[in-house]
């Protein structure tokens, strides 16, 4: 378990969507007010200008009394062709309920709907939560079973924030079980990391989320080596975020951050590329101004669901150094579709997808 308190400037402002008004309680300011955020998944992939970045839908608490659930269709990332195309078609993330017939999991892990959900109290005090299990896939292994191709399951994966007042910004971020797929390639239960810890392991049987530049040489996928590292998270800037996702003045954060780095290797074990990456699973957090005190509970119109809304930025050459996290979304960020936000670099060469 994960609890900390951490105290940062404040930062950008939020882009506020369309609720309907409460009748009874105040709103909270959509600047410098309470405020939470719960995300099921996101990933960035490589470095620099190359990087593609995914984040998936991302809960933001109301402005009066309510909450915004994540809907259930949300259950893989990457889920579509331009999900895949900036973050690679090779890593599968399963989250959510399965397909009993395609279980990814090892045996015993039940199928189940997630609980991703950011909520503004009657006391206007902002709490987030996000639960489920996960399974990462590298579908390239090409098993003969789903879970052949697992190499990392979260099981009862939660993290949750709550900032109630100055001395009460909290975090937890746990899991029952962690297992992963070893060097010798069988799928190992792990000890599960506790707060400042974390699981390092090194030379694993899985290769990149995407497929690499054809020019620096002809990849051995038997000599490929992926180096894992997992850990809990517990500070706001480890979170992967949107633009409109803003930090307070007082600020709690948690999830479960996972870092690959994959050494693509030829025949010889001379390697071709690093591909670095990284994943974080049911991050959360939620910030309130310095001088926060709950209100009176009072009554009020449950909100509608509010969310960051989905935006694709389309495959373009790039000059200077945009970080992918930092670009608007599609029309302002006023779109109200399901998708999730995703930024991609064209990379120097094109790259063959490959189907999940």
């Amino acid at each position: 378990m994960t609890r900390f308190v951490t105290k940062l400037a404040a930062g950008t402002t939020a882009l506020a969507l369309a609720a309907v008004p409460g009748v009874a309680s105040a709103q909270v300011d959509e600047k410098t007010g309470p405020v939470a955020y719960a995300n099921a998944a996101a990933a960035k992939v490589g470095e620099g200008e190359g990087a593609g970045t995914v984040v998936t839908e991302t809960q933001k608490s109301p402005l009066k009394a309510g909450e915004s659930r994540l809907a259930q269709e949300r259950n893989l990332l990457p889920k579509d062709e331009g999900e895949k195309k900036a973050i690679g078609a090779n890593y599968l993330v399963h989250l959510g309920k399965y397909n009993a017939d395609h279980n990814p999991y090892p045996e015993g892990i039940a199928s189940r709907d997630h609980n991703v959900v950011a909520t503004l109290k009657d006391t206007n005090v902002p709490t987030a939560t996000a639960e489920t299990n996960y399974a990462l896939q590298d579908v390239t292994i090409g098993g003969k079973t789903e879970i052949d191709n697992t190499v990392l399951v979260l099981d009862k994966a939660k993290s949750t924030v709550e900032c109630a007042g100055s001395d009460k910004v909290t975090g937890t971020t746990t899991a029952d079980k962690l297992w992963v797929r070893n060097a010798e390639g069988d799928l190992e239960e792990q000890e599960v990391p506790a707060a400042g810890g974390e699981l390092k392991l090194t030379d694993l049987p899985f290769g990149a989320p995407r497929d690499t530049d054809p020019k620096k040489g002809i990849e051995d996928p038997a000599k490929t080596v992926s180096d894992l590292t997992v850990r809990p998270i517990s500070e706001f800037d480890a979170l992967l975020r949107q633009q409109q996702w803003r930090d307070g003045e007082l600020n709690a954060a948690a999830g479960w951050l996972v870092e690959i780095v994959t050494h693509v290797k030829d025949k010889d074990e001379k390697v071709l590329e690093d591909v670095k990456s990284q994943y974080v699973f049911g991050g959360v957090s939620c910030s309130i101004p310095e001088n926060f005190k709950p209100a009176d509970p009072q009554s009020s119109t449950p909100q509608v669901p509010t969310k960051i809304p989905a935006g694709a930025i389309e495959p373009r050459d790039v000059d200077g150094g945009v970080s992918p996290l930092g670009l608007t979304l599609l029309g302002g960020g006023l779109l109200l579709g399901a998708g999730a936000v995703l930024t991609l670099r064209r990379r120097p060469a094109p790259v063959d997808e490959r189907k999940s």
